[in-house]
């Protein structure tokens, strides 16, 4: 009888190390793709242009790079960086509800092929080639990507003055 009941308390023990073990894996699989990013300096270039990471979230490669760069340029406008490696830490708006007052301005500033593809650039400074960060996370369906773009930081803040948005 010792026997017996031996044998079924090791095999029960071992059908709930194995369980929790495997739950433990899936979980944190499931919940890698779900982090959210934040947009981090890279550097600053010679010209203001600040170097930085963006990353973005979509239904495939396509949607989450070009998500990336807004967010990258959103960071710069409304956020600031965080401060390493001499990025001007300041948003260009100080206004922290001036994405709300004008919304139908920046809902079409942002709209895909908008005016904010005039004030990014990729890594090597041409118009066309982003750098896409290798390591790419998956949520369910969706995929998030990095992409490190420049952002013409003069130049953005010279349409916001020319718009009206930030006052001179």
């Amino acid at each position: 009888m010792k026997k017996i009941t031996l044998i079924l308390g090791a095999t029960f023990g071992i059908a709930v190390l194995s369980a929790t073990i495997s739950s433990c894996g899936s979980t944190q699989m499931k919940g890698a793709g779900n982090y959210t990013y934040e947009t981090e300096c890279i550097g600053v270039e010679g010209d203001g242009s600040q170097t930085v990471k963006g990353w973005g979230s979509g239904r495939n490669r396509e949607d989450a790079v070009e998500q990336a760069k807004k967010n990258g340029l959103s960071t710069v406008l409304f956020k600031g960086l965080p401060s390493t490696k001499g990025c001007n830490t300041k948003p260009i708006l100080f206004d922290s509800n001036i994405r709300e007052k004008k919304e139908n301005y920046f809902d079409a500033f942002f709209a895909d092929g908008g005016p904010y593809t005039e004030f990014i650039t990729g890594e090597d400074g041409s118009d066309m080639h982003f750098s896409v960060v290798a390591g790419r996370k998956k949520a369910g369906d969706q995929v998030t990507y990095g992409v490190i773009i420049r952002v013409q930081r003069a130049k953005l803040k010279a349409r916001m003055i020319q718009d009206q948005i930030l006052p001179k």
